[in-house]
């Protein structure tokens, strides 16, 4: 018996690390740069993103070896029913009248070896410039993606911050109208208050908890969504260990972004518009080479299953091909004269980007310094809603305010609230995007 007990428990016990064990797998600690690695480690966008890099950089040895050494083997079956013959007598003047000679075989197999290399072609030298060019484009494109994962993850991020701060201060808020509902109840017990005033102050108590059910609810959607962007399993719990950027750290970080100079250089989407130039230019460069001849060199070796009794053909060839374009009816030109609009175009495109990136630059910075603007005048208000609110409630208690005052003053002070909250959002998105504009303060190596 006392085996089966010692048995149990330690089956019990063990059952309890291995399940602490697995909680604690489950549960993921993350501050904002943390989040924002893994992102770019396991985000669906990048991998795919990866993925274009990577063929990028396989078309990179596809286009070169186009010009390098190709070996090739062929082998053909052939079936000649009737073969070619002559009569023995041409050969021997004293060979049977009758006997004939066969020039062929009936059936063969013949094998062919070649080795080609080509000398000269101007399409393969721009298409050879061209995949590099492309791959630089890729590149460009997977910085692009990652600089927009960011600044989803970090919106997330702030989100779940700024949803958890504002639940704090709800509950603490929930707490004290509960204990004043507790005493006003005794009170009207006692007959000194009014039903009215306990009916009226189980409303505003509602209003806060529902206040509390729809941050419940964003706050599950959001770390729902953080899982999604940062490619992590629906059971994990994550955990957020950076606190929300103090006031103070706002302003002063707001203020130096908004004072930054913009170098559009550093622009991923300028970057591109370059990018896409130069292959446009290369494009038009290789339609251009249409006119120039094609030079390839190559050595034939054959071999035959059955050798017939006469055979010309020589099992060795080394040679070289010419192919000169000479008159094609314009299509040629008109290739070449469409090259070079849509060049034309491409440059056209990267003036207007360049114009509207500088436009841009300019109006993020304002909306930085207008939504900055806004937060501190969002934050005196807040202030100053809360201080009526405690002192309404303080009146309340002692008699001296209507539960109507107080009704008013605590609705005051949860739109201040809300607004003030959705202020520092407001902020701290327009940050993330001007960030993300000037490529500053960007997290993009895995």
């Amino acid at each position: 018996m006392f085996r089966k007990h010692t048995l149990l428990l330690f089956m019990t016990v063990a059952a309890i690390c291995i399940a602490s064990a697995v909680s604690a797998q489950d549960l993921v600690k993350l501050s904002l740069a943390e989040a924002r690695k893994i992102a770019l480690k396991n985000n669906t966008d990048i991998l795919n993103s990866q993925a274009d890099l990577e063929i990028a950089r396989k078309k990179i040895w596809e286009t070169t070896a186009i010009g390098l050494p190709h070996f090739d083997i062929t082998s053909d079956y052939q079936f000649i029913p009737k073969v070619p013959s002559l009569p023995a007598t041409f050969m021997d003047p004293n060979a049977d009248p009758d006997e004939v000679v066969e020039l062929g075989v009936k059936q063969n197999i013949t094998y062919n070896f070649t080795v080609s290399q080509l000398i000269f072609n101007g399409a393969y030298i721009i298409g050879l410039q061209a995949s590099r060019v492309y791959f630089d484009l890729s590149k460009q494109g997977f910085e692009k993606t990652m600089l927009d994962v960011n600044e989803t993850v970090t919106n997330t991020y702030h989100m779940i911050q700024l949803a958890t701060e504002s639940r704090k201060i709800l509950s603490q808020n929930l707490e004290n109208i509960n204990k004043t509902l507790y005493e006003i109840s005794e009170m009207h017990k006692q007959g000194f208050l009014e039903k009215t005033d306990v009916d009226q102050l189980e409303v505003t108590a509602n209003n806060i908890r529902n206040a509390l059910n729809q941050i419940d609810g964003n706050l599950d959607v959001a770390y729902k969504l953080m899982k999604i962007q940062l490619g992590l399993n629906d059971q994990t719990t994550i955990e957020l260990t950076d606190v929300l950027e103090s006031n103070e750290a706002l302003v002063s970080s707001s203020v130096s972004l908004i004072g930054e100079p913009f170098s559009i250089g550093n622009n991923v989407d300028f970057k591109l518009t370059e990018t896409s130039e130069k292959l446009a230019k290369l494009d038009y460069k290789r339609e251009l080479t249409g006119f120039l001849p094609t030079i390839s060199g190559f050595y034939q070796h054959q071999e035959k299953w059955k050798s017939p009794l006469f055979d010309f053909a020589p099992k060795d060839i080394v040679g070289v091909s010419l192919s000169l374009p000479v008159f094609s009816s314009g299509e040629r030109l008109a290739k070449v004269a469409q090259k070079k609009l849509s060049l034309e175009k491409t440059q056209n495109t990267r003036a207007l980007v360049s114009r509207s990136l500088v436009m841009q630059a300019s109006q993020y910075q304002n909306d930085v310094k207008l939504k900055l603007e806004k937060l501190q005048i969002q934050k005196k208000s807040n202030e100053l809603s809360d201080d009526i609110y405690q002192r309404t409630l303080e009146k309340y208690k002692q008699g001296m305010a209507s539960s109507m005052d107080l009704m008013t003053s605590q609705n005051q002070y949860l739109t201040n609230m809300t607004n003030y909250y959705q202020s520092i959002f407001d902020l701290l998105s327009a940050k993330s995007k001007l960030e993300k504009l000037f490529n500053i303060n960007q997290e993009t190596e895995q």
